[in-house]
């Protein structure tokens, strides 16, 4: 083959690999939005995350709930970019003794339709994500429903409702009733020196569950491991529930102190740790 013809494929296939390689190509941007409300003590905050994001509740010094959110978008162009910036982000539904945080973008085309009838469809599904910053009442009810990110909620006090499909997750309780479902993650529950009791049934799928327990606490235990994996109790003064029923590296039926309050800890595979506080 002469020479100037080689030549000539390889420019165009060069030129083809360009093209590909540019269609292929997007762009990227990084929006922050906030907003906040009058809410006092003793109500319900509910959260419904993105599909790709974190989640980080904690004690508002006020009452009232605040939002911070930092979203990031991907498009193929700084135009497309722009069109998801407007309907990205979340929106708060109030009604009496509830506030409803509702991530928006995408992945809802109800929403979308509501807002922005001539959407292209070609962005629809386009991924996002939604890293929030939440403060609430110290006193309040809480319901969290996460995608893939980590979840953190400290210092509030009241009953907890949570479920996540993956991501690490920190929970640091004062008191309340929690009631937690866990996917594929990292789980770290650290229950106050002070508990005040409550019944509390956490369950994680996959992967490495920390649970730190107060000294001198009065409670009903129960923790168990489904299918692979073990319990390392670092817990000194527990005692079997049922007096000829052992510990085992899959189930520990125990009582603490005077029992009372029920606490049951669920790995289906993975490691479960009891440790007291203060202890990795």
């Amino acid at each position: 083959m002469p020479t100037k013809k080689i030549s000539l494929l390889i420019t165009i296939v060069v030129l083809c690999l360009f093209v590909a390689a540019a269609q292929g190509q997007t762009v990227k941007r990084i929006i922050s939005k906030s907003d906040k409300l009058d809410f006092g003590a003793g109500g319900t905050v509910a959260v419904l995350g993105a599909p790709r994001g974190s989640i980080r509740i904690e004690p508002s010094m006020r009452n009232e709930i605040e939002v911070d959110a930092e979203i990031a978008l991907e498009a193929p162009s700084e135009a497309d970019l722009t069109m998801l910036e407007n309907v990205t982000g979340f929106v708060l539904r109030e009604a009496l003794g509830k506030v409803v945080v509702a991530t928006v973008g995408t992945n809802d085309p109800k929403y979308l339709k509501g807002v922005s009838k001539k959407f292209p469809k070609r962005l629809l599904g386009l991924p996002y994500r939604v890293d929030y910053v939440i403060r609430v009442p110290r006193f309040c009810d809480l319901q969290v429903d996460g995608g893939v990110g980590d979840i953190t909620i400290v210092g509030v006090e009241g009953a907890m409702r949570i479920n996540s499909l993956e991501g690490n997750s920190k929970l640091g309780l004062v008191g309340g009733a929690v009631n937690a479902t866990f996917g594929k993650g990292n789980v770290d529950v650290t229950m106050a020196s002070r508990w005040r009791a409550s019944s509390i049934d956490i369950a994680l799928a996959s992967g490495e569950f920390n649970v730190h327990i107060p000294a001198n606490l009065n409670a009903e235990l129960d923790a168990t491991v489904l299918r692979s994996g073990k319990i390392e109790n670092s817990l000194r003064d527990i005692k079997p529930r049922v007096r000829n029923v052992k510990f085992t590296e899959q189930s520990i039926s125990a009582k603490a102190g005077n029992g009372g309050v029920a606490l049951k800890f669920t790995v289906g595979d993975g490691v479960l740790r009891l440790l007291p506080i203060g202890k990795n």
